[in-house]
């Protein structure tokens, strides 16, 4: 099958935007943005059908997964009207499948990530006993090798101090302090506009399956391994 690819028009017409980013020069380059965005909603649909052979994905179409190029400046110091970027995510099926899937094509900053970018306290709290618990299965997933190839070290926003009913010389104490917990991928703009990008794209989501399925797991049962959901 031959892959959708990101064209270097649509590359350049977020570096045009980004240069240019006022409502009159948007509406004389209107044709240029929906050719652009057209571009992003089919590279994203086949990328859906390349991913449901691994996972199973909630999304029905790219078209309803891409955000808005608007920006709401209602509440936001920067007031530019369109945000320089395509950017979409993707849930996967089912209270039982945790994690989610995100995508940013910005020229010079495009980058995709996976995980739990704002899990509730309950959730939050499960997920700090399995650390505590279990640190050395989680030194075993995260140090992986495709894990640690394409993503690197764990990131995401931390407590400054040590989490509540935990221990502050815990040899976890670095990961218990995560309240996000996010596995990160950039890309040159070379890579995004190559004719192998989408299936670069599906390998990495795909290499973050153990974490998620772990994840899944103690998400999906209590303490001695019961269902709750």
């Amino acid at each position: 099958m031959k892959p959708s690819i990101i064209h270097t028009s649509t590359i350049k017409f977020l570096a045009d935007l980004a240069q240019n980013n006022n409502r009159d020069w948007f509406n004389d380059h209107k044709n240029d943005y929906l050719a652009a965005q057209k571009n992003v909603i089919d590279f994203v649909d086949q990328l859906i059908s390349e991913m449901n052979h691994h996972d199973i994905i909630e999304n029905e179409s790219g078209k309803k997964s891409i955000y808005r190029i608007y920006n709401d400046v209602r509440f936001s110091k920067d007031k530019s009207p369109y945000n320089a970027r395509f950017a979409f995510s993707l849930r996967r099926s089912t209270k039982y499948l945790r994690g989610g899937y995100y995508m940013q094509i910005k020229p010079g900053s495009s980058f995709l990530a996976c995980g739990f970018f704002a899990p509730n306290p309950s959730d939050l709290k499960r997920i700090r006993e399995d650390i505590s618990d279990n640190f050395s299965h989680w030194n075993k997933i995260l140090s992986t090798k495709a894990i640690a190839l394409n993503f690197g070290n764990l990131q995401g926003n931390k407590l400054e101090t040590t989490p509540r009913g935990f221990n502050k010389d815990h040899e976890a104490i670095e990961l218990l302090r995560h309240k996000q917990f996010i596995l990160r991928h950039h890309f040159t703009d070379e890579e995004v506009t190559a004719d192998d990008f989408l299936f670069q794209v599906n390998k990495i989501y795909k290499s973050v399956r153990p974490f998620f399925d772990h994840m899944s797991e103690i998400l999906t049962t209590n303490a001695n391994g019961e269902l709750m959901v």
